[in-house]
Order: structure tokens, then sequence, then C-alpha cells
């Protein structure tokens, strides 16, 4: 294959999934190593991808649908740097060995590049975002829940009570929602429902990832209370108000603390404290 020829493959690849291994590039064009990082080093020097350890991604000012999740490009599209920044802010609270849960989102699916580089314990029911980790070769200990692949949602769901996950424990808790309103953690599919009340029997801490779009009320089905969640990152689309309202409805995470929502701003996440309302 010429070397214009691989170029063009690269690019391509890049563009259809968030990172892209070495080996395989090796593998799709038949050349070295040495060639393979030769063409690596030319293109990252162009401005066109990002080098990432083993492997490559595109660049944060290529299309956002390079990102987005598989199965749900729109939703993956919409709001698409500030669900990163809301992801990157959730992979922080993160600490190496530390067992997490991931529920499939669009907004979660972004936790997969600042992911990549950490040790940690994970289960995902999303199988885009298994196979997104396990194609950046992280050093992360990747678990999927038995059951069916359900394509839309792109989620791994088992049609049984008791299931794989049952003796699964993990400190936190990652996930979004359809909306979040005073009622609580609210879905608009009885799919996505009743996979986020399994994982919730799994973790202490349940952390909301919502942009600020998420705080109309819609929906009809009731995941759990305000009580049940420990923070809420969101973004600065997020109404002032909902963020009060938020405070005052939700009374105490399951620590007995109150919810403390963080707001990201151009790529950087602010804490708020529930008792500091002069930081609105």
């Amino acid at each position: 294959m010429h070397e214009q020829e691989r170029a063009q493959l690269i690019l391509k690849l890049t563009r259809e999934r968030l990172v892209v291994p070495v080996r395989e590039l090796i593998a799709r064009t038949g050349v070295s190593s040495a060639t393979i990082r030769r063409d690596l080093t030319e293109l990252a020097e162009a401005g066109l991808i990002r080098r990432v350890h083993g492997g490559v991604q595109a660049l944060e000012s290529a299309s956002p649908r390079s990102a987005a999740m598989p199965g749900v490009e729109g939703a993956g599209a919409l709001n698409y740097e500030r669900k990163r920044a809301i992801a990157r802010a959730a992979v922080d609270l993160c600490e190496d060995d530390e067992s997490i849960i991931i529920h499939a989102g669009s907004t979660t699916y972004q936790m997969v590049a600042p992911l990549a580089q950490r040790r940690l314990h994970i289960l995902t029911n999303s199988f885009p975002i298994a196979s997104a980790l396990l194609a950046a070769r992280t050093e992360s200990r990747i678990v999927l829940p038995g059951g069916e692949i359900c394509p839309e949602q792109g989620i791994v769901l088992s049609p049984f009570e008791e299931d794989a996950i049952q003796h699964y424990a993990a400190s936190k808790l990652f996930m979004s929602c359809f909306s979040l309103t005073s009622m609580g953690v609210i879905e608009d599919d009885p799919l996505m429902a009743r996979a986020e009340a399994k994982l919730l029997k799994r973790a202490q801490d349940l952390i909301l990832l919502v942009d600020g779009s998420k705080f109309e009320t819609r929906g009809s089905i009731s995941v759990c209370p305000l009580t049940r969640v420990k923070l809420v990152i969101t973004d600065a689309g997020a109404p002032p108000a909902a963020l009060e309202n938020l405070r005052a409805a939700g009374g105490r995470g399951a620590d007995r603390r109150p919810i403390a929502p963080r707001r990201c701003r151009e790529g950087k996440c602010h804490a708020h404290r529930a008792d500091d309302r002069s930081s609105q």
C-alpha cells in the first residue's frame, strides 16, 4: 500500500472510531511498525491526528461524529463539547484500582478517552464503551454483564433479575438520564430505566452526567429520587433556577451529605457546594 493510501486509511479509521490501535494499522496496511509510526508522526505534525498510548485518534477539532457513541450518532453529536468536558470531570473523580460502573449513554461514552490511560475495575453494560476501551488497550479490567445486546440503546441486558453482576460492588455509578427534575432521575425508555435500576443496586454513590438540556421536565419513568444522587456534573447551560431546585428538593445524598452540583465552563469543571448559594 502506497503512502497516500495509508494516510487516507488512517484518517478514515480515526473518523469512525475513538482510538485506533497501532497494531491494527500495521495489520491493515501490511507495512512494518517503523513505517506506520513514521506515517503517524507525519500526520500528527500536519495537525490531522493525535498520537496516544498504543494508538491514534482524531484531533479534538475533528468532527464530533468521530467520537459519538456508535449507534446513537445524533445523540453523541448534540452538545458534544459540553459532554466531553462533563465526562473528563467525571473521570477526574476516579482513583486507580477503584471499582466503578458506567451506564450506556452518549455522555458516558465520552469517558472512554480519558479512561484509556487509567487503571480501574470497570463494569459497563455498554458494548460500545467496552469495545472502545479494549481497542485503546487500557490497563483497566473490563467486565460486561451477561445478556442480550440491544442494538438501538447499545446496552447488554439480562432478562433475569439474578445475573452475573449481582455480586459486583462498586464505589461509583456514572450515568446520564433523559431528564433531571425535582421528581428525581427520569427516563423515557423502559429498557434504559430497567438497566439503570439494576446497576443502582450495585453501587454506593450515583454520579449523574447531564448537560444543560437535561433539566427540562420530560419523560414519564422515575428511576430513583434525588436522595439517591451523590453528585451532579453539568455545564454552564444548566439553568441556575434548576440547580437551586435540585439543591432544595434533593435533600441529601446517599451518605447524608447535600448534593453538590458541578458546572463545566469552557472545558473546565467548577464545583458548587450545596450550601454555597453565593457561587451561583
